[in-house]
């Protein structure tokens, strides 16, 4: 009121009230800038569950000392080749997988996601396989981390075979054929099948659909376990036909390009038209469906994973000198093959290759320990000479599943033999999952 003339105390009394109100205020603004700042890093550290390995988190890594600072990332995956390419990823049992580079004049740690104890001792193996080359890729179907990749060329030629998709597919493929079968077609593990003349050729002749007595009845599932060509080349013409495969092709990226930290060579296929070049394509007997080992891993992977293909990753992390994370690897997702239930089924044709198909001899003493009775096995196998019949293509990819499902392993050996035959690839894919199991 306009004349009216304020008591002292109570204009004392006034401001203390409203400096008390503006402490408040402001220790109250401080307690919220705290809570938010508390929020803020432990989203921090849960959200580093999300890194690709599931087994590092930024948190209790930074409290070891390591990857302090982990702010935003300033490289990305399509950085990664011209850093790492150069490195030598041969390692010793004591190395921690962690290298120094140098980039625009500038020092970074690089850690990658090898197992570097199963690496010297495929390394190892290699060495003494006798082969002409040798390729092995060893990945975790869950997350796709690569626990070994391994190459070896008996001249010395320096090449990552692993990433080169110069090698032809063959029976690998009856993966792929029977993925369509089971979901295209209706067809299950013991489906009969029947087929003419000898398993492991492939005439026009053996291609009718008679299932007279001159006949041969087996079960899918045997039919995949001992890679009987008739039979897939019979589903390649009158199941499937161009377009089943050509879509079951699409679904495990041939003719894709598959992201990774190192340039990973494209895979490819050609579905002919004409009945015996489908036959032929189903059954793997062709020299022109060309793969590379790590997407053979990956395709294992998949089956072994619910049909889900999961990004490959090299590299679990970059860091500057000052200790700023500038790159972490993440789980990512490539795409869905097939549905769960026909993973599950094809696990089943897998498993049967390994009890009484191509690969029994092989992993019979594996099956034989007790410390593999509760790791479930499966595999394929695929062998095929070059054109001119001087070396033969031997391939085999396995997966092996303990109950603990993020302790499992995929492993692809692809053998190459010259003029003497050297350690077959399955026994190879057995030593080392048999390494990598034992304590």
């Amino acid at each position: 009121m306009i004349g009216h003339r304020c008591n002292p105390k109570d204009w004392r009394g006034f401001q203390r009230r409203l400096k008390e109100k503006a402490r408040r205020k402001h220790f109250a603004f401080r307690g919220a800038l705290l809570l938010a700042y508390i929020l803020l890093i432990s989203a921090s550290y849960g959200g580093s569950r999300i890194l690709a390995d599931g087994e590092i988190e930024a948190g209790a890594a930074a409290r070891r000392g390591h990857w302090e600072n982990i702010g935003p990332e300033r490289l990305i995956k399509q950085d990664l080749s011209a850093l790492i390419s150069p490195l030598n990823l041969d390692l010793n049992p004591s190395d921690e997988t962690q290298f120094l580079v140098v980039n625009d004049e500038k020092k970074l740690k690089v850690e990658v996601s090898l197992n570097a104890a199963l690496q010297t001792y495929i390394l190892k193996l290699l060495r003494r396989s006798r082969t002409s080359q040798t390729a092995v890729i060893a990945l975790k179907p869950t997350n796709g981390q690569i626990l070994a990749m391994a190459s070896y060329d008996q001249g010395g030629k320096a090449e990552n075979l692993c990433l080169k998709a110069d090698f032809p597919a063959a029976s690998i493929f009856k993966i792929i054929s029977a993925a369509a079968a089971i979901e295209a077609s209706g067809f299950t593990p013991e489906k009969t099948v029947a087929f003419k003349g000898k398993k492991h050729t492939l005439y026009k002749s053996q291609l009718k659909q008679d299932k007279g007595r001159s006949s041969t009845k087996t079960s899918f599932k045997r039919a995949f376990s001992e890679s009987i060509n008739p039979v897939f080349g019979k589903i390649g013409i009158h199941d499937l036909g161009e377009e089943s495969l050509s879509e079951y092709s699409d679904k495990f990226f041939f003719n894709q390009e598959i992201p990774f930290d190192l340039p990973l060579a494209v895979s490819s296929i050609r579905i002919p038209k004409d009945e015996f070049g489908l036959a032929e394509i189903a059954s793997g007997f062709n020299k022109k469906t060309l793969i590379s080992p790590l997407h053979v891993a990956l395709i294992t992977a998949a089956i072994a994973n619910c049909g889900i293909i999961v990004e490959p990753w090299l590299v679990r992390r970059i860091q500057d000198e000052s200790g700023e994370a500038l790159y972490r690897a993440r789980y990512a997702r490539l795409g869905k093959a097939v549905e769960e239930e026909t993973a599950r089924q094809l696990k089943i044709l897998m498993k049967d290759t390994v009890l009484n198909g191509t690969c029994r001899e092989a992993f019979l003493p594996l099956r034989r320990k007790k410390l593999f009775q509760d790791i479930e096995i499966g595999a394929k196998t695929g062998t095929i000479n070059d054109s001119q019949d001087l070396l033969k293509y031997d391939w085999v990819t396995v997966y092996a599943l303990p109950k603990e499902l993020e302790k499992g392993i995929c492993i692809t050996v692809l053998a190459i033999h010259g003029e003497i035959l050297g350690i077959r690839a399955s026994e190879m894919a057995r030593h080392i999952i048999q390494r990598h199991y034992t304590p």
